[in-house]
């Protein structure tokens, strides 16, 4: 049985916020970032209400105003300037997370591992030479990622591949590297799914060809989508998290009754766009839909939400 280092969850009080089975409320959202290498002036993104891909300079005044609406926990997105199948651009990183942290000490920054918004060919890991998924080589070059990111200072790496293996993988590269205080929130039950569009055109990740059938879940199989969770909790997961969050309410207690770890949800972009443009349409008012959205997931059982309106959340629910 796998031995849960209750240490980590303890470690930082943002933790200790979305470990917590109780009511769902802003401190228990975590914000997604974009940041673009080389980009000179952040871009709206027009589906994505009151969300942008950012400079390295507009980020750090964004997490300030984020702040100051109560919002601790973030998950950023790397986007760099050049693609590669065998390098990553180190440097970006490094500079990019140093700066935040920096600036904000107190934030905790989770840093989304996967490497579709690097690679030239848009898919989440690496291609053997008939250009299927090589599992091993993508979870090897995954792990060296996951370091560079806490070397960097990344408060918590957030695998998202699918990839078999990969969080006993990141788990082991981090320990032997004296990262052991990291956590790891796993994206341990991840659909492929429509409603990514939104997302793969800010982080520029969509695939080139083909689709993301052969590592993510398919939608229809619940015995699968359980058992990935199971997996990355004997592997080592601090936290699990099942996306998209519309199509995961049904499996959010049951993981959780196996597992006993904290279960979260990730609001992706479709669903979120898909409430701005109701909205932008005049068939609700976009508070009541995202307040009804969320209440939906703490009936459901999550003890955080990963959603684009957490910067929102503590107006809205005042």
């Amino acid at each position: 049985m796998q031995k849960y280092h209750l240490h980590r969850i303890k470690s930082h009080p943002a933790l200790l916020e979305i470990a917590d089975t109780g009511s769902l409320n802003y401190k228990k959202m975590i914000q997604p970032l974009f940041v673009v290498e080389g980009l000179q002036e952040r871009e709206a993104l027009p589906s994505l209400t009151n969300v942008f891909r950012e400079t390295e300079d507009s980020i750090l005044e964004q997490i300030a105003r984020d702040v100051a609406q109560g919002i601790q926990q973030f998950i950023l997105f790397t986007i760099p300037k050049v693609k590669s199948d065998t390098l990553f651009p180190v440097d970006f990183y490094q500079r990019v997370i140093r700066k935040i942290k920096d600036a904000h000490p107190s934030i905790f920054l989770w840093l989304d591992t996967c490497i579709c918004s690097v690679t030239t060919h848009g898919h989440c890991g690496q291609l053997d030479l008939d250009g299927k998924i090589d599992n091993l080589a993508s979870v090897r070059r995954l792990s060296s990622l996951a370091l560079i990111f806490a070397e960097a200072g990344a408060d918590g790496i957030a695998p998202s591949d699918m990839m078999d293996g990969r969080v006993k993988s990141h788990r082991k590269i981090l320990d032997d590297k004296s990262f052991h205080p990291v956590p790891i929130m796993s994206y341990s039950t991840k659909f492929k799914s429509t409603l990514y569009g939104p997302f793969r055109d800010a982080a520029e990740s969509a695939p080139k060809f083909g689709d993301r059938s052969s590592y993510q879940l398919d939608v229809r199989d619940r015995s699968s989508a359980i058992y990935a969770s199971l997996r990355d909790a004997e592997e080592g997961a601090d936290f699990l998290m099942l996306k998209p969050g519309i199509t995961s309410l049904d499996l959010i207690q049951p993981i959780r009754e196996k597992t006993n770890l904290p279960i979260g949800a990730y609001q992706v972009s479709g669903e979120y766009a898909a409430i701005n443009l109701l909205a932008e349409n005049h068939f609700l008012k976009r508070e009541d839909g995202l307040v009804e959205s969320w209440n939906v997931f703490r009936r459901a059982g999550v003890s955080f939400l990963i959603t684009y309106a957490a910067r929102e959340a503590k107006k809205i629910f005042s």
